[in-house]
């Protein structure tokens, strides 16, 4: 089995790219993995069902050649984001595509599955699973998952609302494996800010949504650039579970973001129809860290950037 101490040898950066929702697609995924982070995207992006194959194919192609022509910068893995949740009915045929292409990371979300984990485990790849807490994160690891991604508040998207220093401490309390913080990390110092706290990788996802090949309107990037944290709204109105979305994209489709209703949890929807992608098509997920964003660049320059922050942090506390 790959380990995460080999993965994190191939990269240049500790960063993960998030799976985004309609956003992450094959061109992003290679960008990013070529420019020396992981990629990653929601297996329910490729669409209809059978894209998947023809996705994961794009993806291993791409990167076998990049090594080809560059043995002395190899491109970081890619994972791919499994919704294990029990509306998503595309789980088990998605699981076997990826089994079929070895995919080296998996990420797990909303639901901690041992079949699942068995699954990725019998070729020897690894499962990270995303948690917003230090209950459900001793359940994923409990059933097999081999390491966390802690969803803390500021997150984009699905998030939690527990402090990163308060969760990162009490996941370090009994677990000594891989942990990626997520949490509005839109910077290099960041980056370093996540390690120094105890993760051993930053989870980035906002930011790589104004970059030139993510699949977002132009209208989503923008606001991205021109947002910041004060425009950031936190509610479950959309899918039933609390997250983090861009006002701008609420007040757009009529709504009050300042007097948005309650949803009712048991009506939660992730199985990626048409009533779940319109939600995140229309209102856009954001986390809090969209201030640092300046600028629409490709992901590479961006992960350039974070690499020369990254490294002045470091230099500035001597590291």
């Amino acid at each position: 089995m790959t380990t995460f101490d080999e993965i994190k040898k191939q990269m240049r950066i500790p960063v993960i790219g998030a799976p985004l929702f309609i956003v992450s697609n094959p061109k992003l995924v290679v960008a990013q993995c070529r420019a020396g982070v992981i990629g990653s995207f929601p297996a329910l992006n490729a669409r209809p069902q059978e894209k998947l194959d023809e996705w994961l194919t794009e993806i291993k192609e791409a990167l076998a050649r990049h090594n080809d022509e560059n043995p002395d910068r190899p491109a970081a893995p890619f994972a791919v984001n499994q919704i294990v949740h029990r509306s998503n009915d595309r789980l088990m045929k998605d699981l076997e595509t990826c089994v079929k292409h070895e995919v080296p990371i998996v990420i797990c979300s909303l639901g901690a599955r041992e079949e699942v984990y068995e699954a990725v485990h019998s070729y020897g790849g690894v499962v990270l699973h995303d948690v917003i807490n230090n209950m459900f994160a001793k359940k994923a690891i409990a059933k097999g998952a081999d390491g966390l991604i802690l969803v803390a508040a500021g997150a984009g998207g699905h998030a939690g609302t527990l402090s990163p220093f308060a969760l990162v401490a009490e996941v370090r309390e009994w677990f000594s494996g891989p942990v990626a913080l997520s949490g509005a990390i839109a910077t290099g110092a960041g980056v370093l800010a996540a390690e120094a706290m105890g993760a051993d990788f930053a989870y980035i996802g906002s930011a790589f949504i104004a970059t030139e090949e993510a699949n977002a309107v132009q209208a989503y990037k923008q606001a991205i650039v021109e947002g910041a944290a004060d425009d950031i709204v936190y509610t479950n109105l959309f899918t039933g579970v609390h997250g983090n979305y861009l006002k701008p994209s609420i007040v757009a489709a009529g709504l009050d973001p300042d007097n948005l209703p309650q949803s009712d949890p048991s009506k939660m929807n992730f199985g990626g129809g048409e009533s779940a992608k319109k939600a995140w098509r229309d209102i856009w997920g954001s986390g809090q860290g969209i201030g640092a964003v300046k600028n629409v660049v490709p992901a590479g320059r961006f992960v350039d950037r974070l690499t020369e922050e990254y490294a002045a942090a470091r230099a500035r506390l001597k590291l």
